[in-house]
């Protein structure tokens, strides 16, 4: 993060805009947030060690077809990059990359790395982290943040700086509704669930505490509130698509087919809308 800011002091037309971004705890971050990074960035973050192979099989296969390529990077050898790292290519910091990635797989949690990655990712120009880009963008806290919200913050991770989510281009649009569409795993919906478990237990104690001193004025009223909360965290669930119910190769595999179709297909989606604001402008309505 330090090297990517500070590498526009000295790059010619870059003008330096500081850094803004407020550290978070893993459970003061939406879950839609870890839920929309995963669909977009790795969706076998917890199956993995800081390499998905399968993914830089695939990769590897689409740019031999394709004059654009693409990468394969997890989450975890982002993660790597943006707190250890510069952000030129070169084939030293990607053998750096290598050495960074082994690194924080062993020493750090898989809740950890997630917790790193969310706040210290680039949500836009000396936007650092997504407390600050719930700040800037919703004016809220990333605790906060809806499904519609965290996907379209996810939307722009391929090049925050170029797509913009005060301004989402049709390409940004349609990979926030993509990624709104596409589930994540039983597994990841799982391990998600716990990064909470010691908030939940928290605010547990607060309202049984709440709760006995309210049942003495309002006893009528605890059973409504109690059931108001439960069909919240129900809707909070169903709302966000999370394939849970249907465990299987068969589910699995339409999860991996939506994960693809989102990593591999961001620069036709992209050709195909230049292609059409190129149509517009050499057709211009009367």
């Amino acid at each position: 993060m330090f090297f990517k800011s500070a590498h526009t002091l000295v790059t010619p037309g870059e003008k330096f805009t500081g850094i803004q971004k407020k550290w978070v705890p893993s459970h003061q971050i939406s879950k839609h947030m870890y839920r929309s990074v995963l669909k977009a960035e790795d969706h076998n973050f917890f199956l993995h060690n800081g390499f998905d192979f399968d993914a830089i099989k695939k990769a590897m296969h689409y740019n031999k077809t394709h004059k654009k390529k693409i990468g394969a990077s997890t989450i975890t050898q982002q993660t790597a990059k943006n707190v250890f790292l510069w952000p030129n290519r070169s084939w030293a910091r990607k053998a750096l990359e290598v050495y960074f990635t082994i690194l924080i797989e062993f020493f750090w949690s898989k809740e950890r790395i997630l917790e790193v990655y969310l706040n210290v990712i680039e949500f836009g120009k000396g936007i650092y982290g997504v407390e600050a880009a719930s700040k800037i963008y919703f004016n809220k806290s990333a605790k906060d943040l809806t499904q519609y919200e965290s996907a379209l913050l996810a939307a722009v991770l391929p090049n925050p700086v170029r797509y913009k989510v005060s301004a989402p281009s049709s390409f940004v649009k349609r990979r926030q509704n993509k990624i709104l569409r596409s589930k994540i795993s039983t597994l990841a919906f799982q391990e998600i669930q716990t990064f909470y478990k010691r908030d939940d237990l928290k605010e547990s104690v607060v309202w049984k505490n709440h709760k006995k001193a309210y049942s003495r004025t309002n006893p009528n009223q605890i059973s409504s509130l109690e059931h108001s909360n439960q069909a919240k965290r129900s809707a909070e669930n169903e709302s966000d698509l999370i394939d849970v119910s249907t465990p299987g190769k068969e589910s699995e595999q339409k999860n991996e087919n939506d994960f693809l179709d989102l990593k591999f297909n961001q620069d036709s989606d992209q050709d195909q809308v230049q292609d059409q604001d190129q149509a517009q402008d050499s057709n211009p309505k009367s």
